[in-house]
Protein backbone atom coordinates (compact mmCIF):
# COMPACT_ATOMS: atom_id res chain seq x y z
CA UNK A 1 0.00 0.00 0.00
CA UNK A 2 1.12 3.76 -0.81
CA UNK A 3 0.90 5.49 2.61
CA UNK A 4 1.58 8.42 1.53
CA UNK A 5 -0.78 8.53 -1.68
CA UNK A 6 -3.19 7.62 0.81
CA UNK A 7 -2.30 10.30 3.54
CA UNK A 8 -2.21 13.13 1.06
CA UNK A 9 -5.41 12.12 -0.50
CA UNK A 10 -7.05 12.29 3.16
CA UNK A 11 -5.76 15.77 3.60
CA UNK A 12 -7.65 16.73 0.54
CA UNK A 13 -10.66 15.16 1.40
CA UNK A 14 -10.41 16.72 5.17
CA UNK A 15 -9.68 20.45 3.17
CA UNK A 16 -13.12 19.70 0.99
CA UNK A 17 -15.03 18.89 4.16
CA UNK A 18 -14.26 22.18 5.14
CA UNK A 19 -15.30 24.11 2.24
CA UNK A 20 -18.55 21.57 2.11
CA UNK A 21 -21.48 24.36 3.63
CA UNK A 22 -24.00 22.49 2.54
CA UNK A 23 -26.60 20.27 4.30
CA UNK A 24 -24.95 20.43 7.73
CA UNK A 25 -27.23 20.17 10.65
CA UNK A 26 -25.86 21.98 14.21
CA UNK A 27 -26.65 18.70 16.90
CA UNK A 28 -25.17 19.39 20.02
CA UNK A 29 -24.00 23.57 21.42
CA UNK A 30 -21.69 23.86 23.69
CA UNK A 31 -20.92 27.24 25.89
CA UNK A 32 -18.04 27.25 28.15
CA UNK A 33 -15.93 30.63 29.62
CA UNK A 34 -18.17 32.68 27.09
CA UNK A 35 -16.20 30.57 24.34
CA UNK A 36 -18.62 28.06 22.10
CA UNK A 37 -18.43 24.66 20.45
CA UNK A 38 -20.81 23.84 18.17
CA UNK A 39 -21.06 20.10 16.73
CA UNK A 40 -22.96 19.44 13.32
CA UNK A 41 -23.38 16.45 11.56
CA UNK A 42 -24.54 15.31 7.79
CA UNK A 43 -24.97 11.87 6.19
CA UNK A 44 -21.75 10.29 5.29
CA UNK A 45 -20.77 9.36 2.02
CA UNK A 46 -17.92 6.50 3.45
CA UNK A 47 -20.74 4.50 5.60
CA UNK A 48 -23.65 4.17 6.90
CA UNK A 49 -23.56 6.76 9.39
CA UNK A 50 -22.69 10.34 10.25
CA UNK A 51 -19.77 12.94 9.59
CA UNK A 52 -19.21 15.04 12.42
CA UNK A 53 -18.24 18.95 11.92
CA UNK A 54 -16.86 20.35 15.52
CA UNK A 55 -16.22 23.66 15.50
CA UNK A 56 -14.36 25.80 18.79
CA UNK A 57 -11.72 28.39 19.41
CA UNK A 58 -8.35 27.63 21.38
CA UNK A 59 -6.45 30.09 23.29
CA UNK A 60 -3.20 29.08 21.44
CA UNK A 61 -1.05 29.92 18.63
CA UNK A 62 -2.08 27.42 15.60
CA UNK A 63 1.80 26.25 15.74
CA UNK A 64 1.70 25.19 19.00
CA UNK A 65 -1.62 23.80 18.79
CA UNK A 66 -0.78 21.71 15.46
CA UNK A 67 2.22 20.57 17.26
CA UNK A 68 0.18 19.78 20.18
CA UNK A 69 -2.56 17.67 18.27
CA UNK A 70 0.31 16.00 15.94
CA UNK A 71 2.55 14.26 19.11
CA UNK A 72 1.17 11.26 20.28
CA UNK A 73 3.40 10.78 23.70
CA UNK A 74 0.69 13.16 25.58
CA UNK A 75 -2.20 12.08 23.85
CA UNK A 76 -3.27 9.74 26.65
CA UNK A 77 -2.63 12.20 29.43
CA UNK A 78 -5.37 14.82 28.23
CA UNK A 79 -7.66 12.97 25.75
CA UNK A 80 -9.95 10.82 28.04
CA UNK A 81 -11.26 8.84 25.44
CA UNK A 82 -8.78 6.96 24.98
CA UNK A 83 -6.37 4.46 27.00
CA UNK A 84 -4.03 3.65 24.21
CA UNK A 85 -2.09 5.87 21.77
CA UNK A 86 1.04 4.42 20.41
CA UNK A 87 3.33 5.58 17.03
CA UNK A 88 4.02 1.82 15.69
CA UNK A 89 4.95 3.03 12.00
CA UNK A 90 7.28 6.00 11.01
CA UNK A 91 6.85 6.72 7.25
CA UNK A 92 8.53 9.95 7.59
CA UNK A 93 8.88 13.30 9.54
CA UNK A 94 5.12 14.17 8.51
CA UNK A 95 2.93 10.71 8.20
CA UNK A 96 3.21 7.88 11.26
CA UNK A 97 0.69 4.92 11.46
CA UNK A 98 -0.95 5.01 14.88
CA UNK A 99 -2.92 2.42 17.27
CA UNK A 100 -4.91 3.63 19.31
CA UNK A 101 -7.52 1.75 21.99
CA UNK A 102 -10.36 3.68 23.26
CA UNK A 103 -12.47 3.70 26.29
CA UNK A 104 -15.52 2.63 26.81
CA UNK A 105 -18.38 4.88 26.91
CA UNK A 106 -21.78 5.64 26.41
CA UNK A 107 -21.73 4.76 30.17
CA UNK A 108 -20.25 0.77 28.69
CA UNK A 109 -22.94 0.37 25.84
CA UNK A 110 -20.30 0.57 23.85
CA UNK A 111 -17.04 -1.19 24.36
CA UNK A 112 -13.38 -0.48 23.69
CA UNK A 113 -13.07 0.03 19.87
CA UNK A 114 -9.29 -0.40 18.52
CA UNK A 115 -8.10 1.18 15.33
CA UNK A 116 -4.49 1.67 13.19
CA UNK A 117 -4.34 4.83 11.63
CA UNK A 118 -2.32 6.59 9.39
CA UNK A 119 -1.76 10.28 10.74
CA UNK A 120 -0.40 12.83 8.42
CA UNK A 121 0.30 16.23 8.98
CA UNK A 122 0.84 19.24 5.79
CA UNK A 123 1.07 22.75 6.32
CA UNK A 124 -1.08 25.39 3.72
CA UNK A 125 -1.09 29.01 2.63
CA UNK A 126 -1.95 31.34 5.80
CA UNK A 127 -0.65 29.04 8.23
CA UNK A 128 -3.64 26.64 8.44
CA UNK A 129 -2.62 23.20 9.29
CA UNK A 130 -4.16 19.86 8.64
CA UNK A 131 -4.01 16.80 10.71
CA UNK A 132 -5.36 13.97 8.56
CA UNK A 133 -6.37 10.57 9.19
CA UNK A 134 -7.62 7.30 7.71
CA UNK A 135 -7.43 3.41 9.33
CA UNK A 136 -5.68 1.29 7.31
CA UNK A 137 -4.27 -2.21 7.38
CA UNK A 138 -1.07 -3.03 8.80
CA UNK A 139 0.17 -6.52 9.02
CA UNK A 140 2.15 -6.06 11.91
CA UNK A 141 -1.13 -5.40 14.15
CA UNK A 142 -3.57 -7.69 12.82
CA UNK A 143 -7.33 -7.34 14.57
CA UNK A 144 -7.55 -8.83 18.44
CA UNK A 145 -9.78 -10.89 19.68
CA UNK A 146 -9.82 -8.74 22.90
CA UNK A 147 -10.98 -5.50 21.25
CA UNK A 148 -13.53 -4.63 17.98
CA UNK A 149 -11.79 -3.47 15.41
CA UNK A 150 -13.36 -0.01 14.50
CA UNK A 151 -12.45 2.34 11.45
CA UNK A 152 -12.08 5.91 10.79
CA UNK A 153 -12.67 7.12 7.44
CA UNK A 154 -11.37 10.45 6.46
CA UNK A 155 -11.04 12.41 9.87
CA UNK A 156 -9.09 15.17 10.63
CA UNK A 157 -8.00 18.63 12.13
CA UNK A 158 -7.65 22.03 10.52
CA UNK A 159 -6.29 24.50 12.65
CA UNK A 160 -5.63 28.27 11.72
CA UNK A 161 -4.97 31.46 13.05
CA UNK A 162 -8.37 33.08 14.36
CA UNK A 163 -9.08 36.22 11.93
CA UNK A 164 -9.49 38.67 14.82
CA UNK A 165 -6.88 37.44 17.50
CA UNK A 166 -4.20 35.32 15.78
CA UNK A 167 -2.58 34.46 18.79
CA UNK A 168 -5.57 32.22 19.07
CA UNK A 169 -6.57 29.01 17.29
CA UNK A 170 -10.12 28.03 15.33
CA UNK A 171 -9.85 24.49 15.29
CA UNK A 172 -12.21 22.27 13.08
CA UNK A 173 -12.55 18.58 13.65
CA UNK A 174 -14.33 16.08 10.95
CA UNK A 175 -15.06 12.37 12.44
CA UNK A 176 -16.67 9.56 10.77
CA UNK A 177 -16.21 7.16 12.72
CA UNK A 178 -17.50 3.26 11.66
CA UNK A 179 -17.82 1.65 15.46
CA UNK A 180 -18.28 -1.99 13.62
CA UNK A 181 -20.14 -4.37 16.15
CA UNK A 182 -23.52 -5.03 17.16
CA UNK A 183 -24.03 -1.45 17.94
CA UNK A 184 -27.52 0.31 17.22
CA UNK A 185 -26.92 3.08 15.54
CA UNK A 186 -29.20 5.68 17.56
CA UNK A 187 -26.46 4.61 20.24
CA UNK A 188 -23.88 6.45 18.40
CA UNK A 189 -25.81 9.06 17.34
CA UNK A 190 -26.95 10.33 21.01
CA UNK A 191 -23.73 10.04 22.33
CA UNK A 192 -21.17 11.18 19.44
CA UNK A 193 -21.67 14.76 19.89
CA UNK A 194 -21.35 14.65 23.69
CA UNK A 195 -18.08 13.28 23.41
CA UNK A 196 -17.02 15.41 20.36
CA UNK A 197 -17.98 18.09 22.66
CA UNK A 198 -15.65 16.34 25.43
CA UNK A 199 -12.45 16.55 22.79
CA UNK A 200 -12.25 19.70 22.48
CA UNK A 201 -12.70 20.46 26.36
CA UNK A 202 -10.30 17.83 27.41
CA UNK A 203 -7.95 19.28 24.80
CA UNK A 204 -8.43 22.99 25.24
CA UNK A 205 -7.23 21.79 29.07
CA UNK A 206 -4.81 19.74 28.27
CA UNK A 207 -2.53 22.57 26.29
CA UNK A 208 -3.20 25.15 28.95
CA UNK A 209 -1.63 22.42 31.71
CA UNK A 210 1.43 21.95 29.80
CA UNK A 211 2.48 25.24 29.25
CA UNK A 212 1.39 26.72 32.60
CA UNK A 213 3.96 27.28 35.21
CA UNK A 214 2.65 24.07 37.52
CA UNK A 215 2.81 21.36 34.88
CA UNK A 216 5.79 20.84 32.45
CA UNK A 217 5.72 23.60 30.72
CA UNK A 218 5.08 24.06 26.55
CA UNK A 219 8.61 23.37 24.70
CA UNK A 220 7.38 23.82 20.52
CA UNK A 221 9.85 22.66 18.40
CA UNK A 222 7.92 21.68 15.38
CA UNK A 223 5.27 19.52 14.53
CA UNK A 224 7.96 16.77 13.95
CA UNK A 225 10.14 17.11 16.40
CA UNK A 226 9.12 14.02 17.78
CA UNK A 227 10.07 11.99 14.94
CA UNK A 228 13.76 12.74 14.54
CA UNK A 229 16.09 10.43 15.57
Amino acid sequence: MDYKALAQETAQEVLDYSQDTSGWKVVKTSVRKQKKITVSSKASKKFHGNLYRVEGIIPESTAKLSDFLYKPENRVTWDKSLKVYNMVHRIDSDTFICHTITQSFAMGSISPRDFIDLVYFKRYEGNMDIISSNSVDFPAYPPSSSYVRGYNHACGYICSPLQENPAHSKLVMFIQTEMRGKLSPSIIEATMPSNLVSFILNAKDGIKALRSPAGRGYHHSGHSSFLKK
